[in-house]
């Protein structure tokens, strides 16, 4: 057709149309909590999801690991799976995957997206960013004929869009403060609205107990009359198999422990070569992932006070110099996260592009605030803040280089890399 726009006219209006919270934020029409208009649409889209079994994952932290991780060894014991998570590094399309037992994955071609676009525009008028990209992986899935999709909620539990489905386990993988303004300003009121993913009957597998949090998932899981379940009460650690797994990082012994649990209450055998392969097998990057070696660049996506406790902490344990690119934020608790930051590091701060980002500048003056003795300089881009870092740290033996504090932070360290991840 003379007049039909292309897939990346039609990608480029589906973000300026409909705003992502992840780059515009919790305001206006990027964020429409409820599940009315969700349920609606799946309706109108035939409930696919009820053409494939699901397993239904929330968290702060490790739910991403987790997803990847079923998603991985299911594939090798089931068939085709899908994999719905968010956000994306590079390619928006790397939300929804389809992990195939040889071991590779797909995502939807364009030709697939450009039909869905243009023959519902007026059906996806007036449903937010996550909504429709949640409809089209649950109708993809089912177009490709799934055994099983693995289903990552984006924003707490209760009201996210993925929960409208019925899967046959609900997984919750860790719980710490964050977007308090819309889940809570403490664990237990987090721990609730997470805990709106359980459904009546359904098992529900919770990664460890605490006493803040344990009554707040037995209470949630005795209204719906749903089996509760902790993995670390019911599942040993796999010391062996986590240092064979290709995701790295300090919560990847407990999010494997998880997955473990999770595998036995689904009746499903271990492949511990599918779970060792993970990122390879499923495209998941940038979790305390090896970007280049001399100098040595990690990259990790952890953006919350938890995560970025654990990061921090280990490269502290490091011992060796430090070379950090960091960027976050706006609405993220800089002053939780300013305690754990290195002292001994030298810090390239940087604003990733979108709304939501606290301005290099603005984060250097909060930051000299809480840490006048350390060494940071703000710079105009990530790209920009990459390259200082990566020169300075060439000149000395054993530097680390480490690119985080935002998902679009290493995103945008990836672009400059060349890096197709």
């Amino acid at each position: 057709m003379k007049n039909r726009k292309t897939y990346n006219e039609l990608i480029q209006e589906l973000f300026r149309r409909h705003p992502s919270v992840q780059t515009a934020g919790f305001g206006g029409a990027a964020y429409k909590p409820g599940l009315a208009a969700m349920q609606d649409f799946d309706a109108a889209l035939g409930h696919p999801w009820q053409a494939y079994r699901c397993i239904h994952v929330a968290g702060t932290n490790g739910k991403g690991s987790v997803c990847s991780m079923l998603a991985s060894t299911l594939a090798a014991t089931r068939g085709p799976v899908g994999l719905y998570t968010s956000p994306h590094l590079l390619d928006w399309r790397e939300r929804m995957k389809i992990i195939h037992p040889d071991g590779h994955f797909t995502m939807p071609d364009k030709a697939w997206v450009e039909a869905f676009l243009t023959e519902r525009t007026s059906l996806l008028e007036p449903l937010s960013f996550f909504e429709i990209t949640t409809g089209m992986a649950f109708l993809w899935f089912a177009s490709q004929g799934v055994d099983t999709a693995v289903i990552e909620t984006g924003l707490g539990g209760r009201l996210d869009s993925t929960n409208i489905i019925t899967p046959e386990l609900s997984i919750i993988t860790s719980i710490g403060l964050d977007h308090c303004a819309l889940l809570g300003d403490t664990r237990p009121k987090i721990a609730a609205e997470k805990a709106g993913i359980f459904k009546a009957g359904v098992p529900a597998l919770v990664a460890s107990r605490d006493a803040e949090t344990e009554p707040v998932f037995r209470a949630a899981a005795a209204a719906v009359r749903a089996p509760l379940h902790f993995a670390d009460v019911e599942a040993a650690a796999d010391e062996a198999l986590t240092e064979r797994l290709d995701l790295r990082g300090p919560c990847q012994g407990e999010n494997l422990r998880t997955v473990l649990c999770a595998l036995h209450l689904l009746g499903e055998p271990v492949s511990a070569d599918a779970l060792a392969a993970t990122a390879a097998r499923t495209g998941f990057h940038a979790r305390w992932e090896r970007l280049l070696e001399q100098p040595e660049v990690i990259a990790d996506i952890g953006h919350n006070p938890p995560a970025l406790k654990e990061n921090f902490a280990r490269l502290s344990a490091s011992g060796r110099p430090l070379f950090l690119v960091f960027g976050i934020m706006a609405d993220k608790d800089l002053d939780a996260v300013a305690p754990y930051m290195p002292a001994s590091a030298s810090w390239y701060l940087a604003a990733p592009k979108g709304e939501r980002a606290l301005r290099a500048p603005l984060l250097l003056e909060r930051l000299r605030a809480l840490h006048p003795d350390f060494a940071m300089e703000a710079y105009g881009s990530v790209a920009e803040a990459l390259s200082a870092a990566l020169r300075d740290a060439a000149a000395v033996s054993a530097a680390l280089v480490y690119i985080g504090g935002s998902t679009f932070t290493v995103a945008e360290a990836l672009e400059a890399l060349n890096l197709e991840k």
